[in-house]
């Protein structure tokens, strides 16, 4: 008696084919991801280039001097929706790191990995430090990988599918990759010289690539506007750091280490397999743009003495090659034991490593684990060294100490001098937490010559009055007739930013505080 095959409709195959290919594991890492974030994302404080991009989100313009505009347009709408608490501040980061996970198997599906090379990819993206790190805080990081990988998608689906309209999706994610991070350019650099050095250059006589970077450039076009007006802010920025050597500089060696920190040091054989298998593999040959793309980025960004993280968004790309590669390398039967083992062990060592970049311990806990570490957390500017805690977790600590000194010389003047009195912080961590958290206690929103602060102006004050964080009398007393020393702010052991001096100053001995202002621009 002959069996009559089984039947399925439409949806009973898409629902077999969903589950086979192994995207239903994906999405449910990604989803355990996004609530592990949630759920920890609260357990410090505001970290200080939050209070800069919820500040900015409060002056909506089409750039700033150290970013583009997305990022503070996108807390401002969150903010509306979700409200002012950690969780909602970090939300986004959380949100665009746990699809990150769902983006890197994607990408390892359509490089032709199977199953496995789908969940190994989606596992390195899921323990890397840095996309652990990109989810716990808000910055312009979090949604930088994102942006690149759907460049790197697109890229990848013109060639496979043949079809060069792609490369217009790929200028409009270009071009909102610029309105949230302009190292994209580098991104975008890379393809284009990895096109121009492989069989794909004949791309450059299709229309559609040209239409994508027109896209791409009518998107950036109003941040590009903007910085001509302010002659050029970020670049001004760009250049006073550099002169400030400010920056910790790496070395070859160095740098190539601290790279395979960002991802996890256990996952750089397999991102140096995807890169091989890119250069090298026939299989994966009409994709060799993209291994062209790393290398150019690796370079720009070595050679520019570029911060260890920013070649980050690049390597969920090479992730997935790479997981494709060690699924096809290890498909024998003697080597099938490796699969299954790989996996548990990336898991294990991602779970030790997470508290590093994820507030899972409290200080003292961590401060105590980071002594086990079998590596120094990296350093990436001199100023950091002085903390107890890696920046990134220093600098959640200290802000309300600041704005309660703050509040108590406020407090000393008369009603009728607050009218008149500014408050003027030398950062924008000092200024943003005065405007976010400083509300609550009634203070006005503050005053800097720091990055986009200066640009907001004096707002009307005369001068004759203010109340300056971080400075010394004997420089006030050249500016103001009467120079009371109010306090230090409260020590913090955790704190980067910490015992900040509080002055109130009256008596200008100056014409006007617009006139003062040039004076006291500082980019750095």
């Amino acid at each position: 008696m002959t069996g009559t095959p089984p039947t399925f409709s439409a949806p009973d195959r898409d629902r077999q084919s969903f589950l086979a290919s192994g995207m239903a594991v994906i999405w449910a890492i990604a989803l355990a991801k996004l609530l592990f974030h949630i759920y920890f994302n609260n357990r410090y404080g505001y970290f200080r280039d939050e209070f800069n991009y919820i500040a900015c989100g409060d002056h909506l313009q089409w750039g700033y001097v150290d970013q583009p505009p997305l990022i503070p347009f996108l807390i401002h709408i969150c903010r509306a929706v979700l409200g002012d608490s950690l969780r909602s501040i970090r939300f986004i980061p959380a949100l665009a790191s746990s699809l990150l996970v769902v983006q890197t198997a994607v990408l390892a599906r359509e490089l032709g990995g199977r199953r496995y090379a789908v969940l190994l990819s989606a596992i390195c993206v899921a323990i890397a430090p840095m996309y652990l790190s990109n989810g716990s805080l808000l910055g312009t990081n979090c949604l930088e990988p994102n942006l690149w990988m759907g460049c790197a998608y697109f890229a990848l689906l013109a060639i496979k599918r043949h079809d060069p309209r792609y490369w217009l999706w790929f200028g409009v994610v270009a071009g909102f990759g610029m309105e949230e991070k302009y190292s994209i350019a580098v991104c975008g650099l890379g393809i284009v010289v990895g096109l121009l050095l492989t069989e794909q250059r004949r791309v450059f006589l299709n229309k559609w690539i040209w239409l994508g970077g027109l896209a791409a450039f009518l998107i950036f076009l109003p941040n590009l506007l903007w910085n001509i007006h302010y002659d050029w802010p970020f670049v001004q920025l760009m250049h006073a750091i550099r002169a400030e050597g400010r920056d910790v500089v790496l070395g070859p060696f160095p740098y190539f280490f601290q790279q395979t920190l960002l991802v996890n040091p256990l996952t750089a054989p397999i991102w140096l397999a995807g890169l091989c298998a890119l250069l090298f593999s026939p299989q994966l040959k009409p994709y060799r743009v993209l291994g062209w793309c790393y290398l150019v980025c690796y370079t720009v960004f070595f050679v520019l003495h570029g911060k260890n993280y920013y070649l980050g968004p690049v390597y969920p790309m090479l992730l997935a090659a790479g997981a494709t590669a060690v699924e096809t390398g290890f498909n024998r039967p003697r080597l099938q034991w490796l699969k299954p083992a790989i996996a548990a062990v990336l898991l294990a060592v991602g779970a030790y490593l997470a508290p590093a970049f994820v507030p899972v311990l409290s200080p003292d806990a961590f401060l105590s684990y980071a002594k086990s570490l079998p590596f120094k957390l990296p350093v990436m500017e001199h100023s950091h060294a002085r903390a107890v805690l890696p920046q990134w977790y220093a600098d959640q600590f200290g802000w309300q100490e600041i704005v309660d000194e703050t509040a108590i010389a406020w407090n000393r003047l008369a009603p009728e001098e607050r009218k008149d009195c500014g408050i003027f912080a030398q950062d924008y961590g000092q200024a943003g937490a005065i405007d976010f958290l400083g509300r609550r206690q009634g203070l006005p929103a503050s005053l800097s010559g720091h990055q986009t602060w200066f640009l907001w102006g004096p707002r009307g004050y005369s001068g004759n009055c203010m109340i300056v964080l971080d400075d010394n009398k004997e420089t006030l007393d050249k500016l103001w007739e009467h120079v009371e020393y109010v306090g230090t702010s409260a020590a913090n052991p955790y704190a980067l930013e910490q015992q900040i001096d509080v002055f109130i100053c009256r008596g200008k001995r100056f014409d006007s505080w617009a006139g003062v202002w040039p004076r006291i621009k500082r980019w750095r």
